[in-house]
Formats: C-alpha cells, structure tokens, sequence
C-alpha cells in the first residue's frame, strides 16, 4: 500500500536501536509486488559516526538494484548537515514538533527552543537556521510569547544565516521566503524566494506546499489548490502537507476533497486530533448535525485541541448551553501548562461569555465579558491591533459600547489592509457581521455576510447559519434566508465516502 501511495516498485525498511553512544541500524530493501527481500544489513557505529552510515546505504541499495548514483547524488548524500550529532538530535526534535498537523502556539514554541539549541551547538548548521527562520517567523506571525517582536529579528537574522552558509540550498530560500511571508506580510517577496528554492529542488514537496500557502494570501485560490496536489502527488505519506491541503480544501467548501485528504492522514495516524476536528467541522458546515455527533461521541477531547472546539460547536448548534458552558468552565479550571500567554484562556473565556448570553445568564455574561475585555487589552499592549480583534470587538459590543467594536475592526485592517491579504479580507466582514447582529443592526449583518456569500473561503458556513443561535435574530427575513440557501453544500458527503 505504502509502494502504491509512493508509486515504487521498491521499498527501504529501517529500524535504529540505540545504547549509550552505539547505535545499530537494520536495514532491508523489499520489493512491495512480490514481498521479496532483495538485500539487508545492520551497521553497528558511534553515535558520532552516525551520518556517513547515509552513503553506505545508499551505494549498498543501488547495487541491490544494478543501477549507479549520479555524481549530483553521491554528493548529495555525502553531504552531512551536521558533524555534530547533538545538533542534529535538537533539530530533529524541533522538526517533530513543527511538522505536525494543524498548528499550537505552544508547539511553535517548543520548535523555536530547539532549533536555538541546534544552532547553538553547531553555529554552521544551516538547515537548522533556516527551520529557525521558518518557526520564528511563525511565532511573530501568530504574536506568541511576551515578546513576539524579538520573533520577527530573530527569523531575519537566522534566514540570512541560512544564506550566508549554504546560498544555494533550498531550504536557505524557503527561510527568506517565510521571513518575508510571516514576517513581513510580503507575500511577493515570499513567492520570489520560493521560486528560487523550486529552481533549485523542483522536487522539494516543502517548496510546493509554501507556494501554496502564499497563493492563499494573494486570493490566488485555484493555483494554491493545484500547489497542493502536486505537492502530494510528489509527497503522499507527508500529514503536514495533508492538513493543510485538507484545510484549503474544506475553506473553499470542496468537502469532498477534504475529506478525503483528512482519511489519507487518518490511515497513517488514527487518533490525529486536528484532521479528525476538521472532519466532524465538514460535517456540521455541511448541517449534518448527526454525522458529527456520531463522530464526536467516543471520543474525549483535550481542552486545548480543535476537537474540544468542534464540542463546544456541536452543542451550541444542538442547543445543548449546559453541557457547553460546563466544560468551558472545567477547562478554565485546568489551564494548560504549556501555554506560552493567556491567549487559549482568554478564547474558553470570551466562548464562556458568548454561551451565558445566549443562554440567558445575562448578568454572569456581562462579568465574564468583562474579565475577557480586560485581559485582552492587557495582552494588546504588547501586539498588533489585528491581534485578538474579534474577542475583543465581541466584548465591547456585549457590554453595550457599539463604537468601540467597529472601531477595533477598522484598527485591525488598518494593520492588515483586506486589500492587501485576501485572508484578511475575508477574516474582518466576519467580525463585522458577528458584531451588528449582536448590536441590532440586521441591516449590516445582512450586507456583510451577502459579501461574504459571494467570496472564496467565507469563513462563516451553512451549518452555522442554519443552526447557530448567533443569527436567530435573521432568521425568517427573506434576505437571510436566501444566503442561507446559496451556501447549501452541493457536494454534500456522508460519513461513509
């Protein structure tokens, strides 16, 4: 199965055993139609001499085969990225954390610690500068951190490492590209820089996933799809490169193709927390409310993951405010230790808040909106004003003060023009359009999601009109109605496609 999603004839096994500073390494070489072993070995080496075991391998495997290297290959391998195996042994930590599907403040965190720790121990290490590049940029990008600014210096200074070191190496030009892209919101920039790293590995799955990524930024939607599925077709088994193709799919509303991105990544990983939320979120845009409750039912989800997102959604949309606004309170009671701000307490705090009105508890919302309010104006101190801007906008308008919400969206796209980013053109008419309904003011809520009806990846779907009591107040007038209908899935998919 493996040789067919690779489209092989031949698959290499692997397994490392490791005691003290000796490592053995067991290898065998199958040919996937007829399960025939062609040629094994095992390497018994110090952990220091680990790298040139690379080379051996790969010279044995070719002569398994009765081909030869190419002189660009056996250079190739015979490069190492590292002497230093404790360098390498950071930097492999901080990729197991930045490859993972979805995305954590506290796993960017996590990546950066390591690849400081990579480049500290091997100031030469130039793949490692520019992963330091990537997840810095990263970090600044989201704001993470008490210092996210010192994020946006230090991805710059680790891409141009990056280049000074190994000028022609892909990875070095996917760094500046990153830099420019989450650094600098410099999406053409970005893509001239991602374009010199395909010229160099046209090959290089990575290179085509970050073109596809950019091409979001620019509204160029159908080319980043098509990033994607080449990026794929070169790198099927890579999740990372799933999660986000599956994520680009279900923000365009290509369901289908989604979901099956999303299986391809279950049938590596079982349990994978995002592209499962993601699956069950298909399911209640779609307002197949059965379908994702069927899903959500075995399983129990951690407070800080989208599937506890996915819960809180499914009983809002059930009407279920009990059940919703007691977990809320649990997972306030457990803070995460591994949070890098208040940022994931102020979110369970303002969906606490957002549940109580609703439901009823006028007074106790008004508190909680309040503590919501004052902590987000705190953690703005040291961010952008596009930071928290929905939060913090709802809270404002909850506790009666109109203005001042519509005001925080004009700041935010002051900082991030729409016209600039075609994410963010699509990310503020849905603050505004949450923000009138709650005001009273059906006629703006209905001219903001009748734009957003008519643009590619509107965030706001047809099972939230449908089912959230967000919009009760629309419900019943034609206009609303008619939206409502437009954004019915026509690509509709049961839980069993």
């Amino acid at each position: 199965e493996i040789a067919r999603q690779l489209g092989v004839a031949n698959i290499l096994e692997g397994s490392v055993q490791k005691a003290g500073d000796q490592v053995r390494i067991n290898t065998q070489l199958i040919r996937a139609a007829t399960d025939e072993h062609l040629w094994a070995e095992s390497y018994d080496r110090k952990l220091e001499n680990i790298f040139g075991v690379e080379a051996e391998v790969a010279t044995a495997v070719a002569e398994a085969l009765k081909t030869k290297l190419t002189g660009a290959e056996q250079k190739a391998i015979e490069q190492r990225p590292t002497n230093n195996p404790e360098a390498y042994d950071a930097y492999l930590g901080g990729l197991a954390y930045s490859l993972r599907p979805g995305y954590s403040r506290a796993e960017n965190d996590d990546a950066i610690k390591f690849f400081r720790e990579a480049v500290r121990l091997d100031p030469k290490f130039a793949v490692a500068w520019a992963w330091l590049a990537h997840e810095s940029a990263l970090g600044y990008f989201n704001q993470i951190g008490t210092d996210f600014q010192a994020l946006g210096e230090e991805a710059k200074r680790a891409a141009d490492q990056a280049i000074t070191l190994q000028p022609d190496l892909a990875e070095s030009c996917l760094a500046q590209g990153y830099a420019y892209y989450y650094g600098q919101r410099d999406f053409d920039s970005a893509i001239a820089w991602f374009e010199k790293a395909r010229s160099l590995s046209p090959k290089n799955s990575q290179v085509l996933e970050a073109l596809a990524l950019v091409n979001r930024r620019t509204g160029e939607w159908q080319r980043s799809l098509e990033y994607f599925r080449q990026a794929m077709e070169l790198d099927p088994r890579n999740v990372t490169l799933l999660s986000d193709a599956g994520d680009t799919f279900r923000q365009v509303r290509r369901y289908a193709e989604a979901l099956r991105t999303y299986n391809r990544l279950l049938d590596m990983i079982h349990d994978e927390p995002h592209a499962l939320a993601s699956k069950i979120k298909i399911y209640q845009d779609q307002g197949d409310l059965a379908a994702a409750a069927a899903m959500l039912a075995p399983l129990h989800p951690a407070t800080t993951s989208d599937l506890f997102e996915a819960q809180i959604d499914q009983w809002s949309y059930e009407r279920r405010y009990a059940d919703a606004i007691s977990a809320l309170k649990d997972a306030l009671e457990k803070p995460s230790p591994a949070a890098t701000d208040d940022w994931n307490t102020i979110t369970l705090e303002a969906r606490l808040a957002w549940l109580q009105q609703v439901s009823g508890d006028i007074s106790t919302a008004r508190d909680t909106w309040e503590n919501v309010r004052a902590k987000l104006e705190r953690l703005r101190s040291t961010r952008t004003k596009i930071f928290g801007a929905e939060e913090l906008a709802l809270a404002y308008v909850a506790l009666g003060d109109k203005n001042k919400a519509f005001a925080i969206v004009k700041d935010a796209d002051a900082v991030v023009p729409a016209s600039k980013d075609a994410m963010a053109a699509i990310f503020l008419p849905g603050i505004m359009a949450r923000i009138a309904v709650i005001a009273g003011d059906k006629e703006l809520a209905l001219q903001e999601l009748e734009r957003l009806a008519q643009m590619s990846g509107n965030p706001i779907s047809y099972g939230s009109l449908k089912f959230s009591p967000e919009w009760d107040s629309l419900r019943g007038d034609p206009r609303f109605e008619k939206i409502v209908a437009s954004l019915a899935p026509k690509d509709a998919v049961s839980p069993t496609k």
